[in-house]
């Protein structure tokens, strides 16, 4: 291989957006990483495939909703395979299109994985299996994360999913255990009971997705509740067993009972870990923390001067969109810009129904950060636009600095948030306050005015619902 001006290793969204910027800025960029086309875990076994199944289960889920509104459909007939076959095709359409994008932009696309010989060599180990030393000047480390599990419950069964194989749709069970409440289970339960599955859930805390604001969760919970046969707080799985047609699982509840049900499948999803093993990262100065992320600064800098890291490896919050952001700042600073990545805000969404958004500071933040701070919050029950769609399950909620009454962080729960939390995050990027949300002409009926109308709430001042004004 020849020497490389800027290697990038992993071609997820963190990888590929650098490698793509660097060639646009005239970099001579070689980009590697195992799959055929530039993609990584979020367009070939995450983001991406868990989306398009999340719409069809909005599909069905809103003709079994038919009925409240005069309409009835006839159950539906799911075709397993076409519907594999479809998910299939929408991650082919879109890893292909970067294939396409890094030829035309004469990025040197490797097939196979790096680790580091030393600060400026990588050995390259092909797909055929030949290895060959690459010489570069920089590099961008993009690994991201694979998927977290608890040995002890690893008990290899085709029925343990986790968050790739039950994306594959191998069935439709019965009955479905998702162990953990976080928003990667949640999700695909949601799928899952869609098709036509008993779904349950187990989760050690006493919440359904834990660390998000319970303003918002708390919608979601009541759905969820309704919808899944069993939510299990304050409990946790500690024996599985292969049986016959089904995994038994034992489970130890709040008040220390033990009890073992059968369930067709069961889905762990624990959360990720970052992936640096096999990188050979000793043979540089690059520095993992305690937690295992790879040590930067501010330019995405590791303790080597030359090589740099993004995404999942350098710690939380574990997002595509981060990623991609770090990947151009990194780029941009080894082109030589005045470039940081500082942001003031980096938006999160739980793509479930209804869906959970947030961005900038949390309430529970502010408190623990003994902020000072007002919430204004517009319940969707007073939306027209809501209540048109027969969703009034929701809430757009605001913290505010009271001295200045810029905006500090917003959360919105509701159908579609994760479309509307980014009218928050360029309010907070560029420090606008209540007033300026309150001035800023909505069009109406949308659900996008909800965050005006949470504005004129802060002033006591909302048409749509009384509340005395603020003293």
């Amino acid at each position: 291989m020849d020497k490389a001006e800027l290697v990038v290793i992993g071609a997820g969204p963190g990888g590929y957006a650098a490698a793509f910027l660097a060639a646009d800025l005239g970099i001579k960029v070689t980009l590697i990483d195992k799959e055929k086309n530039p993609g990584g875990v979020c367009l070939y076994r995450g983001c991406i495939p868990s989306k398009a199944l999340l719409h069809v289960a909005k599909l069905i889920n809103e003709t079994k909703e038919a009925s409240n509104w005069g309409i009835e459909f006839s159950e539906p007939k799911i075709d397993l395979k076409k519907l594999r076959d479809w998910k299939s095709s929408v991650v082919s359409s879109l890893t292909g299109g970067l294939g396409v994008l890094s030829k035309q932009r004469k990025i040197n696309f490797v097939e196979g994985t790096a680790s580091f010989k030393d600060s400026n060599t990588l050995t390259v180990k092909l797909i055929s299996g030949k290895e060959e030393e690459l010489k570069f000047d920089n590099a961008i480390i993009a690994t991201g994360s694979r998927i977290a599990t608890i040995p002890s419950l690893d008990i290899k069964s085709k029925r343990l999913l986790n968050s790739t194989t039950a994306l594959d749709l191998p069935a439709i069970p019965k009955s479905l255990l998702i162990v953990g409440g976080g928003y990667i289970g949640l999700e695909i339960g949601s799928v899952y009971y869609a098709l036509g599955s008993k779904v349950s859930v187990v989760e050690m805390t006493s919440g359904l997705l834990p660390g998000a604001d319970r303003d918002l969760v708390s919608f979601l919970s009541k759905r969820i509740k309704e919808n899944f046969n069993e939510v299990m707080l304050n409990s946790k799985v500690v024996e599985m067993k292969e049986i016959k047609n089904g995994i038994k699982v034992t489970i130890v509840y709040k008040d220390n009972n033990k009890k073992s049900i059968t369930y067709d499948y069961v889905l762990m999803s624990i959360g990720r870990k970052p992936v640096t093993d096999g990188l050979g990262l000793e043979n540089t100065n690059v520095k993992v923390n305690e937690k295992g992320w790879i040590v930067t600064d501010n330019q995405l800098r590791t303790l080597d001067k030359n090589i740099f890291a993004i995404g999942d490896i350098i710690g939380e919050p574990m997002l595509a969109h981060k990623a991609s952001h770090e990947g151009r700042v990194a780029v941009e600073v080894i082109a030589g810009h005045k470039s940081a990545f500082e942001p003031l805000a980096i938006p999160a969404v739980v793509f479930t129904d209804p869906e959970i958004a947030w961005a900038g500071l949390t309430e529970n933040q502010a408190r623990e950060q003994k902020i000072n701070y007002k919430v204004a919050k517009f319940p969707w029950a007073a939306s027209g636009r809501a209540t048109t769609i027969d969703r009034k399950d929701g809430v757009t909620k605001l913290i505010v600095d009271p001295e200045t009454e810029r905006l500090l962080g917003i959360g919105i729960c509701g159908p579609g948030a994760g479309e509307l939390i980014a009218e928050g995050v360029l309010a907070i990027e560029m420090g606008a306050n209540l007033t300026d949300l309150k001035l800023t002409i909505h069009p109406h009926p949308t659900l996008s005015e909800t965050i005006m109308e949470a504005a004129e709430v802060f002033f006591g001042q909302s048409t749509h619902i009384y509340k005395p004004k603020r003293k």
